[in-house]
């Protein structure tokens, strides 16, 4: 039995949806509803024992259920509200289980990568109790050891789980993650519509989550935190201003890769390894961008991509400064003044990063440096939002 064979994973959809327009488990989230998108959550991320706790509309579930060949727990007493879909779904919990995840069914975007984090912790902590956290932020689901189940079962608090776990809070540990979907649940139809708008960038990381990948899944700090955070700016300003020309970049792609572009820097092929570990998080778009930010160049022909904002960013940022080619590119021509093939190759580069920059001018309509150093005189503006805010 591996690691993640011991792990069951508890769905609650049991209650009524009183409070949203529609059947929160049958509500659609793209091509699936609400609830085959938490089962493929799971599966997605190894865990293959999910239970999903039915009451309300059981018979529609159950159907639904067993298509996908899901385990479906009745519970009959769901008007007692969702301790009695806990205490349900806990009763099935075999003694060769070690622990089980608990999700209930209006939290449908946490990200996959986030449950290998908290299985870690659980092995690796010796705590009973794992509970992601974004920001300071405790979300969803806790991994909770079955060893508490009995417990569980014989619990009648008045404030459910919560109030049971409460009591073991000495018992319990804490993980930072980079999805700020865990704290995002659907109660109502408002929430729903929130829920909806996330989903169409939610294969790109906000500026946010890009933050806490950034400091808790990579380590980057310091100087190099510095430099990425003034890429993602460059990137976002010359982004915004192809825009505002009609070039339908996507600025969040853009941003995200600005930030996350070094994340394996002083590594051999840093690009490649980057983007890999990118891919491995489900970011496969932002990973494309990464991959390519070191070149070769695209200086002729075709329209102006997110990747080819994200390459000329970073050629125009030393450290944390904006700075123009000719100064950025001067110190590696100083460094090999007397290698006559290394300095043909930087001076190739640079010319290419020109002719690239002249690209983005032509649409601009304004010199890059002239852009950039007016716009890194200002204070946010209400369009730059939180990226400049955060990421300044």
């Amino acid at each position: 039995m591996t690691a993640y064979d011991s792990i069951a994973a508890l769905v609650l959809a049991a209650g009524y949806s009183s409070r949203m327009n529609g059947f929160k488990p049958l509500l659609k989230l793209g091509a699936v509803t609400v609830l085959e998108r938490v089962i493929e959550l799971f599966r997605g991320a190894g865990i293959n024992d999910v239970r999903v706790v039915v009451g309300y509309r059981a018979t529609e579930l159950i159907l639904l259920l067993e298509q996908w060949g899901v385990r479906w727990v009745l519970n009959e007493k769901y008007p007692e509200g969702m301790i009695s879909s806990i205490k349900a779904g806990v009763a099935t919990i075999e003694r060769n289980k070690d622990a089980f995840f608990v999700l209930p069914v209006d939290v449908p975007l946490v990200r996959r990568h986030t449950l290998p984090d908290l299985i870690q912790a659980y092995h690796g902590s010796g705590k009973a109790i794992i509970y992601p956290t974004f920001r300071g932020r405790r979300g969803h689901p806790p991994l909770i050891s079955a060893g508490y189940a009995d417990e569980i079962l014989r619990w009648e608090g008045s404030g459910g789980l919560r109030d049971f776990l409460k009591q073991k809070e000495h018992e319990a540990g804490y993980v930072e993650v980079a999805d700020e979907h865990i704290v995002l649940d659907m109660d109502t139809s408002a929430d729903y519509e929130a829920i909806l708008k996330k989903l169409e960038d939610y294969s790109v990381p906000s500026v946010s989550e890009c933050l806490a990948l950034l400091s808790e899944k990579f380590s980057v700090r310091g100087h190099l935190l510095a430099h990425s955070k003034t890429v993602a700016k460059v990137a976002f300003r010359l982004g915004r201003g192809l825009n505002e020309k009609g070039s339908g970049l996507n600025l969040q792609l853009i941003v995200a890769a600005g930030l996350l572009h070094d994340i394996a820097k002083g590594q051999p092929n840093h690009a490649s390894i980057a983007a890999r570990a990118l891919r491995e998080l489900d970011y496969p778009a932002v990973a494309d961008v990464v991959e390519a930010h070191m070149g070769p160049l695209r200086p002729e022909g075709g329209a102006v991509t997110e990747r080819d904002v994200v390459c000329l960013s970073d050629k125009l940022v030393q450290g944390d400064r904006i700075v123009s080619l000719e100064t950025r590119f001067r110190k590696q021509l100083e460094r090999h003044s007397d290698d006559p093939a290394v300095r043909e190759a930087i001076e190739t580069r640079l010319a290419d990063a020109q002719m690239l920059a002249r690209r983005l001018e032509e649409t601009l309509g304004t010199p890059v440096d002239s852009l950039l150093l007016k716009s890194s005189l200002e204070t946010p503006d209400a369009a730059a939002g939180n990226i400049l805010t955060e990421a300044r």
